[in-house]
């Protein structure tokens, strides 16, 4: 019965994901071990001007979204960052009411007593620049103009994206991370902060992801070529032609089933047409919030991201986790990335999750890796 619970905590933490605005779900019963956890996260925003991207463009306002938990050590030594997958959000753990029906996509990691432990460490979770979830985005105002950026936001890279929650840190009276931590896009970031910033990290763990982005520019023009299909897309311009909810609809129900989904569906509903009602719904919701520009600017920067020509770079301790059944990071990648780590000269150890839950195996599977993660926390120093 709490594995019950806990896969459909898990789904509906997948639908509050991509849906800040949506009707919130009905309320769930958790149990124990799930709701032992930080019950009044606050939402908060960080806002500086004119930061330069690594292009040479500047953006005039840079806002980004965040949530802390834990505190702050006086010497601002005991922080941990936590990154997010590529259209998901910042909300890693906690909830901001007691009453919410649904806890962070890594609830299961952290909180206090947990492996990221909210009693020692700062953990600050950031939105990451570009995304829908509140930071500067295509749909954010730009000040010179008092419209959106829409199609005319400028390319970002993985360093921007690092570089934006670096000035974030620097505003928290950070002065040295433990550890990054993130999945799938998330990952990426973990990557890059060793790579730019090797003196201020002491480990990192990427998880279902790896050191280079795949795809080429052939991905983001197959991405774009679907978006002009629809009649609502408008160049790109869509925000008062009523969007296109439909192609982004049926874009993020493929991506739930790909990332395997359905098969965390399967442990609560047995037949396939209840399972893909349920995928329609939690797809629905992300639909209605998550712009496609946004979509498009990271997939730029993610065809684009190399830290595997940089492992030279690395001070940080690695931890790395894939799954066993993911389809987007398959295992079989991991001897190759190890290697290369190896003859960088990095510390480095490989953990596979056991699971049947392909690309979203970390949160519900949290329990089969905590123990790694847990002492690969203890043996960094902070």
């Amino acid at each position: 019965m709490a594995v019950r619970f806990r896969i459909l905590a898990c789904l509906l933490a997948l639908a509050a994901a991509g849906c800040a605005e949506a009707p919130p779900p009905a309320p769930l019963a958790l149990p124990l071990a799930e709701r032992d956890t930080l019950r009044t996260v606050v939402k908060r925003t960080f806002t500086t001007g004119g930061f330069t991207l690594e292009s040479g463009r500047i953006l005039p306002e840079l806002t980004l979204a965040f949530e802390t938990y834990g505190r702050r050590a006086p010497d601002g030594r005991n922080a941990i960052l936590v990154t997010h997958g590529f259209t998901s959000s910042h909300h890693a753990a906690g909830t901001y009411l007691p009453t919410d029906p649904v806890a962070g996509w890594w609830n299961g990691l952290i909180g206090p007593g947990k492996a990221i432990d909210t009693d020692r460490f700062f953990v600050v979770s950031s939105n990451m620049l570009g995304s829908s979830y509140g930071s500067t985005a295509p749909a954010s105002i730009n000040p010179a103009t008092g419209k959106r950026w829409g199609p005319d936001f400028p390319d970002i890279t993985l360093g921007d994206i690092v570089g934006a929650q670096k000035l974030l840190l620097d505003a928290l009276g950070v002065r040295r991370l433990v550890l990054v931590a993130g999945p799938s896009f998330g990952g990426y970031q973990a990557f890059q902060w060793a790579v730019t910033y090797p003196d201020f990290v002491s480990g990192i763990v990427p998880v279902v992801t790896a050191p280079k982005g795949s795809g080429g520019e052939a991905a983001v023009q197959a991405l774009l070529s679907r978006f002009a299909a629809d009649p609502g897309w408008n160049g790109g311009w869509h925000y008062d032609r009523g969007g296109i909810g439909a192609t982004m609809l049926a874009l993020r129900v493929e991506t739930l089933r790909r990332y395997g989904v359905n098969e965390l569906l399967a442990r609560t509903y047995p037949r396939q047409e209840d399972r893909d009602a349920r995928l329609r719904v939690l797809a629905r919701a992300w639909a209605r919030q998550f712009d496609p520009n946004s979509m498009l600017v990271l997939r730029r920067a993610s065809v684009r991201f190399d830290a595997e020509r940089d492992f030279g770079k690395i001070r940080a301790k690695v931890l790395y986790v894939l799954s066993r059944t993911d389809r987007l990071f398959r295992p079989a990648r991991a001897p190759g990335v190890m290697d290369k780590l190896a003859k960088a000269g990095v510390e480095a150890r490989y953990v596979e999750i056991d699971s049947e839950f392909g690309h979203t195996a970390s949160g519900p599977e949290w329990a089969k890796w905590a123990p790694a993660l847990r002492e690969f926390l203890a043996g960094l120093p902070g």
